[in-house]
């Protein structure tokens, strides 16, 4: 996979809303740090849409995105939230039209369903990153590491707070997110395919047996067979969290992979973006991940 085209000042971001209904004055919060940033922002009237606990039906927020990647003029396009709806409007997204007009598209959590998609039916690179809501209150670290990664600024990242689960050195693709997303993924034909893969993980909200009931059902429904590591980032607000490494090791350990934790990245005080689709290494040792 190619990487993709940097941005540049002046360049613009499409909002979209695939997921859930969203704070408009947090909106409006982050949409103001995107424009400090330098960029512009398109912001569609129909994303103020409310269906229940969605921001509009299922073809709306499909057809926003379906828009931005046709048009020329919109150079990225960013969630303005996650929650839940994603998975929702998989089957009314364009996936040759979004082949055809390849741009960043950055999301995380609940977007995770998305982005998987992405990587798999068009072969171009992601961007795991805030949404425009999340920005709102975002940590400098967290803005500096996003507009970074847009700009195409993204060669290394280091795991300072590195919990070594299982030693070693890997390379593969990244992939992988929110690991309730990525469960309710399995069995449809959006399923990931993590061949190949080195695999992110992040979660919320998730007491620990509820993460190892999720990642039980992923091994013995094959989805980690052929993956080449694993990393992991926040687990935010899981109770029983000191259980989490100890689950990933076994998880994990007939795979014989590199296993590291404590990527500052998902939905903890730091997100990290990262920008996935692409060819990293992974060295537990170092505690870096670099972008080939």
């Amino acid at each position: 996979m190619k990487r993709p085209l940097p941005l540049k000042p002046g360049s613009v971001l499409g909002v979209c809303a695939p997921s859930a209904r969203f704070d408009t004055q947090k909106l409006n919060q982050g949409i103001d740090i995107l424009k400090k940033m330098g960029f512009e922002v398109n912001i569609p009237e129909e994303i103020f849409e409310k269906k229940r606990y969605l921001a509009g039906d299922d073809y709306l927020r499909a057809s926003i995105i379906n828009q931005f990647f046709s048009d020329p003029k919109i150079d990225a396009v960013i969630c303005a939230r996650g929650g839940f709806g994603a998975m929702r409007i998989l089957d009314y997204l364009n996936w040759t039209l979004i082949k055809q007009n390849p741009k960043p598209f950055i999301g995380f959590s609940d977007s995770t369903a998305i982005l998987l998609s992405l990587i798999d039916k068009t072969g171009n690179p992601v961007i795991h990153g805030p949404t425009v809501v999340s920005l709102a209150e975002a940590q400098k670290e967290t803005i500096d590491s996003f507009y970074n990664t847009l700009m195409g600024v993204f060669d290394k990242i280091d795991v300072p707070n590195k919990r070594i689960v299982k030693p070693g050195i890997c390379k593969g693709i990244l992939k992988g997110g929110n690991i309730a997303t990525i469960s309710h993924l399995l069995g449809t034909r959006f399923e990931p395919d993590f061949k190949k893969a080195v695999l992110f993980l992040e979660d919320i909200g998730e007491p620990a047996y509820k993460i190892d009931r999720m990642l039980t059902q992923m091994k013995m429904a094959g989805l980690f067979e052929g993956i080449q590591g694993v990393i992991t980032g926040s687990f935010e607000n899981c109770s029983n969290d000191e259980y989490i490494q100890d689950i990933l090791f076994e998880i994990f350990d007939e795979y014989n992979v590199p296993v590291l934790s404590g990527l500052s990245s998902g939905h903890g005080k730091v997100n990290l973006s990262l920008s996935m689709g692409m060819k990293i290494e992974m060295d537990t040792n170092s505690a870096r991940i670099l972008w080939n």
